[in-house]
């Protein structure tokens, strides 16, 4: 007689979520149980021996516990040092043609207002300086840079979890659920929302510092998270 299906995968197959667990080699086969009888589980290898924490029915698991297999969660540090990692290799040129040109916008103005002053002209009479074209052809070529840049950036994210930076420093971001990537257009709703982050004085950047997941509030909002890179 065969036996009847066991419970439906949450995450829809059969894959093991985050990939094929690095410690369950050596380890023997769970015991197959009559129906009827409760399974024994088998604790995770690597997370402390603690039985993993079976998923809500909301799709998601308790407050404090992680999806059995997830590779452990990568620190604040190590994101912070892949964000600025990113900005060196790739923000450096186009923040500084940003600069520059509004550098000599913002000198070409005061020294309008000095001479204002000198001749006696009223501020709200003295006249706009000039902006020569120099100035918004460096600002235009930095704008597109930087979106260049930005798009880039998720596109590595969406696709393979991982920015140049984060690939030196060992970490990756995927969906909190199932341990895929995200895709496009999640990787790059999550870079809009870094603007919640900053919001209350930057205060969802620090969230992973005491957060269970070590999600920032963007992370929470799109359901992922930053774990070591096991490969």
């Amino acid at each position: 007689m065969s036996q009847p299906p066991g419970p439906g995968n949450p995450y829809g197959g059969p894959q093991q979520p985050y990939g094929q667990d690095p410690y369950a080699q050596g380890f023997p086969q769970q015991p197959t149980q009559p129906y009827g009888y409760p399974q024994p589980q088998q604790p995770m290898p690597g997370y402390g021996g603690y039985p993993a924490p079976a998923p809500s029915p909301y799709g998601g698991y308790p407050a404090g516990h992680l999806p059995p297999g997830m590779p452990p969660l990568a620190s604040w540090g190590a994101r912070v040092g892949a964000t600025l990692l990113d900005a060196l290799m790739f923000l450096l040129v186009p923040m500084g043609l940003l600069i520059a040109g509004y550098a000599q916008i913002v000198v070409k103005a005061v020294d309008r207002i000095n001479d204002c002053d000198d001749a006696g002209i009223p501020s709200d009479s003295c006249p706009a300086p000039h902006v020569s074209g120099g100035s918004v052809a460096l600002i235009i070529i930095g704008g597109l840079l930087s979106l260049a840049v930005g798009l880039f950036l998720c596109y590595r994210e969406g696709t393979t979890g991982q920015t140049p930076g984060k690939k030196i420093v060992g970490i990756r971001l995927l969906r909190e659920y199932d341990g895929s990537t995200l895709g496009f257009g999640l990787a790059f709703g999550r870079r809009l929302l870094h603007v919640v982050d900053g919001l209350p004085c930057y205060l969802g950047y620090l969230w992973p510092l005491w957060d269970d997941k070590k999600q920032t509030f963007s992370d929470k909002i799109v359901h992922t998270v930053v774990i070591k890179d096991p490969s």
